[in-house]
């Protein structure tokens, strides 16, 4: 395994700790509203816009790219689109299934900041798939590019599309640490599925 995806997995399981302690800490709705903050009108266009980067049409051009330039791993590509998708999907709809967003669950609107023109989703929230997306792609691209910048480079990528997840009241943070999970799990099952391919 590549020394930047060793340390790029390393970084996103620690986060994702470090979230999960967090909100069980300080409170589910206590840490969402901790973090969810209004930051003014240029963030809100900001944020919802970036938060694009963690949605699935991201999977389009990064696996373009895969198929151009480094073809014999397309088993990696096509294994974290599915697994990745496999593990939010099932998680949102059957174990996890019901789970409040912040906007159902914390019924006062008025204690937290929302943006207007983007739809406030109700229910299924953990994980958040966008983090997970996010993170995956940016653990690919610790797998690919063998060049210490990428690691901070993806990493802010990976926690702007989470981060709005929770500015744009989507999710909780501990959403973003399932996601984060979600993304490293993701990222060892297809790294292992394409080095068993390579073998054979």
């Amino acid at each position: 395994m590549p020394k930047n995806l060793q340390t790029a997995i390393l970084i996103t399981l620690l986060l994702s700790v470090l979230l999960f302690s967090f909100s069980v800490w300080y409170g589910k709705e206590n840490a969402f509203l901790l973090l969810n903050t209004d930051l003014g009108s240029i963030a809100d266009q900001f944020f919802r816009y970036c938060t694009y980067a963690g949605d699935g049409i991201i999977w389009v051009p990064v696996t373009l790219l895969i198929l151009i330039f480094r073809r014999k791993y397309w088993i990696l590509a096509f294994a974290a689109i599915i697994i990745s998708t496999l593990i939010a999907q099932l998680s949102k709809n059957i174990f996890f299934k019901g789970l409040p967003r912040p906007s159902l669950a914390i019924t006062d609107s008025s204690l937290f900041h929302s943006v207007a023109g983007v739809d406030l989703h109700t229910m299924n929230s953990f994980p958040s798939g966008h983090t997970t997306t996010a993170f995956t792609v940016f653990l690919i691209a610790c797998f690919f590019i063998d060049r210490k910048w990428i690691v901070p480079v993806g990493l802010l990528y990976a926690l702007l599309a989470a981060y709005s997840r929770i500015y744009l009241a989507q999710h909780f943070p501990i959403d973003l640490a399932g996601g984060m999970l979600s993304a490293t799990i993701t990222i060892i099952c297809a790294v292992a599925l394409q080095n068993k391919w390579g073998k054979n």
